[in-house]
């Protein structure tokens, strides 16, 4: 992307020229040393939790504004730079310190991810927001067509994207290691919050160092209570996006990227059923549940190309049909045969199985340590290097993007299909349970022969909608609330 200069550094840079002076370049300064004028002006929306890491990550840059709700959640980073101004609500911060703005990072719950991203886009401003990158299918629509119209440079929190071990997992796939890939298989430990859960009903004081309604943004209003934060708004519908959106956006890139995935055609699910009683379930469709396994079906791809006027099949990127499951919440797919009795199958918070005509290849998250499972054993196999490579740490990446340095590892064009895919299974688990869809089911709660579970969702990705089951189309989009 050509390097996009700020009205601030253009008016600093004029300056210096009406002045006589000119910018040294750093490696005549010496090796190491930053000059004032090679840095970005970053704030954050969200200065607590994860964004106290991006904090630490691009320290390096001029760190100009925090902006969180939550004083106790953010007090370390407060702390830690006392000197920078502090907001509560972004709006405010971007109305006022706009022009002293080049980039931010936004880092809270799901829920809030596209308001501040939206208006931080219009307003000229690259943006760097954590994974998954909306809460809904709609929302991600919203920001890819922003990031289009403004031309700012973007990132998805997904960290893997910019590690070697996820372009080596696309190297050795698409080099045909195992030759075409028919099924993949990916697991999470997730969740490890509580899923599965009531809705609290005893009332709580909301603490004084929390704005509760800038916190709820655009989510429908509901009373505060501790179970929803923080970390644990995760499991919660109304704001986070369950052990999928979680970890799909680490664990389905190296996946996404091997196979040249796009939309998926369908999804279907499975989820964990809870009772309160002989045949009676329990109705906890406000949290998510605490296992799930998700269907993920693909169409051939045979992409096109002009030449001369004629349709030529680009058999650079030609994609078979393929299945991809995921699992989480303890569940995984069956250990293959091809891997020993106490051989490693994924690590802790995950793994990566893909089947081909072949062979197989398993990988722990990221894509790291992939190896070939064969009949004959199993092989430590590199692919020719295609991929490209990124210095530094995934934030870093996306700074010196910002600076015309490079190319972002995970902009929206690539990240908005990639969540696109996790929340359409998050719709096929949302579907699952009827009495979310079905409220007059009989008087024991229960009607196998209408549950919509036992459907497949066939996904319209031009159209943004399920053909065949109209009532999962609520969930597609929501309409914000005012705050």
């Amino acid at each position: 992307m050509p390097k996009r200069n700020s009205r601030r550094s253009f008016i600093q840079q004029s300056a210096l020229a009406a002045a006589g002076f000119m910018i040294v370049p750093r490696h005549v300064l010496g090796r190491g040393y930053r000059s004032p004028s090679d840095k970005l002006n970053i704030a954050f929306v969200g200065a607590g939790g994860r964004g106290a890491n991006h904090v630490d990550d691009l320290s390096g840059e001029n760190i100009v504004a925090f902006c969180d709700v939550d004083e106790v959640r953010a007090a370390s980073t407060f702390e830690k730079y006392p000197d920078v101004p502090r907001f509560k609500d972004y709006r405010k911060m971007l109305d006022k310190m706009s022009g002293q703005i080049d980039a931010v990072v936004i880092s809270t719950p799901d829920h809030t991810h596209t308001l501040p991203a939206l208006a931080a886009m219009q307003l000229g401003k690259h943006v760097y927001v954590e994974k998954p990158l909306t809460h809904n299918i709609g929302e991600a629509r919203q920001l890819l067509e922003a990031s289009r119209k403004y031309k700012v440079v973007t990132q998805m929190g997904n960290q893997g994207a910019s590690m070697d071990c996820n372009a080596e997992f696309a190297e050795l796939v698409q080099g045909g290691a195992i030759g075409d890939v028919h099924t993949a298989h990916v697991w999470t430990n997730r969740p490890v919050w509580p899923q599965g859960v009531p809705t609290p009903v005893d009332k709580h004081k909301v603490p004084k160092t929390l704005d509760w309604n800038l916190w709820l943004g655009p989510a429908p209003y509901r009373d505060y209570h501790p179970s929803y934060l923080p970390f644990k708004w995760r499991g919660w519908w109304d704001f986070g996006t369950g052990a999928l959106g979680d970890m799909g956006c680490h664990l389905l890139d190296p996946v996404y990227r091997a196979l040249r995935l796009d939309a998926p055609v369908s999804a279907e699910a499975n989820c964990t059923t809870m009772w309160v009683g002989d045949f009676v379930e329990a109705n906890y469709v406000d949290s998510c549940p605490p296992s799930s396994q998700v269907k993920l079906e693909f169409a051939q791809r045979i992409p096109m190309e002009k030449v001369n006027g004629h349709d030529l099949i680009d058999f650079n990127n030609v994609r078979p049909a393929c299945t991809l499951w995921w699992y989480d919440g303890g569940l995984r797919p069956p250990r293959p045969e091809e891997l020993g009795s106490n051989d490693p199958f994924g690590n802790w918070d995950g793994g990566i199985l893909l089947e081909g005509e072949k062979g197989k290849i398993i990988a722990s998250n990221y894509g790291d340590d992939a190896r070939v499972l064969t009949k004959s054993g199993i092989q430590k196999v590199v692919g020719m290097r295609t991929q490209p490579r990124y210095t530094g740490k995934h934030q870093e990446v996306w700074a010196e993007a910002c600076k015309g340095n490079g190319q972002a590892s995970s902009p929206f064009d690539y990240a908005v299909p990639l969540t696109e895919t996790l929340l359409m299974g998050n719709l096929a688990v949302r579907c699952y349970d009827y009495k979310t869809l079905k409220p007059g089911a009989n008087e024991n709660g229960w009607a196998p022969w209408e549950y919509p579970g036992r459907i497949r969702l066939d996904w319209d990705s031009k159209d943004m909608r399920v053909t065949n089951f109209e009532a999962a189309n609520q969930f597609i989009s929501r309409e914000a609330r005012a705050f």
